[in-house]
């Protein structure tokens, strides 16, 4: 492309190409280009550092993983049974409390780490959005107005990864661009 086709008055009037702004004519590059294809990034980073924590939150507490006692996830459960809008899930979860509670930590940190790293990008959000949807309908689903409960929040937050994956800076891509170029290679 020749310095004239990008100035402002080339072609068909458009201001493609001056500091970015404009964007027609198939030009990309320009700062909304890039603002737009990683505009998920940071919620990605916070969703994913998020959950990370919880994990090892849960995990490095042992007052958490127990099955009764102050603080344990066996107290939580019964605490909230009768006030949660799906009791039989809080009941699946009294069955076995701290296998439960291993299961949600190891959940949350399996999900964090594939959404920050890229990995399975979509099933990580999907999982980190079944997660908050469980916890919605269980722990703060009497949360009065609504919108104090985090896991509502949160359970938003993940549907628009679900949806565009992790597109950008993620294991996914590269994986995907390796295999393309092997794919390449058999059939050149």
């Amino acid at each position: 492309m020749r310095h004239a086709d990008r100035t402002v008055g080339a072609g068909s009037g458009s201001v493609s190409g001056v500091g970015g702004i404009g964007g027609s004519g198939g030009h990309t590059g320009g700062w909304r280009d890039s603002a737009g294809r990683y505009a998920l990034l940071p919620l990605r980073i916070f969703l994913g550092v998020t959950f990370i924590y919880a994990g090892i939150d849960k995990l490095t507490d042992s007052a958490f993983l127990a099955d009764r006692g102050t603080g344990s996830v066996g107290e939580l459960m019964r605490q909230i049974r009768d006030s949660s809008a799906v009791p039989w899930l809080v009941d699946q979860a009294l069955k076995d409390p701290s296998s439960f509670g291993y299961a949600i930590a190891f959940g949350e940190l399996a999900v964090g780490l594939g959404t920050l790293m890229g990995l399975l990008g979509r099933l990580a959000a999907f999982g980190g959005a079944l997660i908050s949807l469980s916890l919605w309908l269980t722990v703060s689903w009497q949360t009065d107005p609504y919108y104090y409960g985090n896991d509502l929040a949160y359970l938003m937050a993940w549907l628009p990864l679900v949806l565009a994956g992790t597109p950008y800076l993620s294991l996914d891509v590269a994986i995907s661009k390796r295999r393309r170029r092997q794919g390449a290679q058999l059939f050149s």
